[in-house]
């Protein structure tokens, strides 16, 4: 039998209703059995990187962030897409956990998802964030890509999603996660 797999996941969006925190909604509800996902809701408390304040220690709402990076299996990044990149908040998450000692991203597997009122359901935000990967030496899934296009239309009123494919797209991409993590566990 697998082991369980400790997911930490983070929405790049820091709007209550947003669609990317509504597709990590969704993801945390369709997790197969033996995930758990760590939801992370500080985003927008982190402050700005600077290796000045770095070189002094590690502000407390950062530590939480890089132990609970740690402390994870896996990373899922769920990403809007803000002018053809990944928002400014989540890229600044990504700067303070990747910097040392021993940056818990480092050799960690990953994958992406993201929704996107676009046609191109957050492509580019996603594309951008495995190029982060290669440097980080983070280990990402390659399919399926979640990359959910007009968001306004695959959710209902109460915020859930309703698009059976992008539901099943999420599923697999979770499976896949769950067997990366025992694949390079060996």
């Amino acid at each position: 039998m697998a082991e369980a797999t400790k997911v930490f996941a983070i929405s790049g969006s820091l709007r209550k209703g947003s669609f990317n925190r509504l597709v990590l909604k969704a993801a945390i509800e369709l997790a197969p059995p033996g995930m758990s996902i760590d939801h992370y809701e500080n985003l927008g408390d982190i402050p700005p990187y600077n290796d000045d304040v770095r070189e002094k220690g590690y502000p407390p709402v950062v530590e939480d962030l890089r132990k609970r990076v740690k402390a994870a299996d896996a990373i899922l990044f769920v990403t809007p897409e803000y002018n053809y990149s990944v928002p400014g908040v989540l890229k600044n998450a990504i700067d303070w956990a990747s910097r040392p000692p021993e940056p818990p991203l480092d050799s960690k597997p990953c994958a992406m998802m993201g929704a996107s009122i676009s046609l191109l359901g957050s492509a580019r935000a996603q594309y951008h964030l495995r190029q982060m990967c290669v440097f980080l030496n983070m280990f990402p899934i390659n399919r399926p890509e979640v990359m959910i296009a007009q968001a306004q239309n695959k959710f209902d009123a109460q915020g859930k999603l309703t698009d059976e494919t992008a539901r099943k797209l999420i599923t697999d991409l979770l499976k896949n996660l769950a067997g990366w993590v025992q694949r390079l566990r060996k």
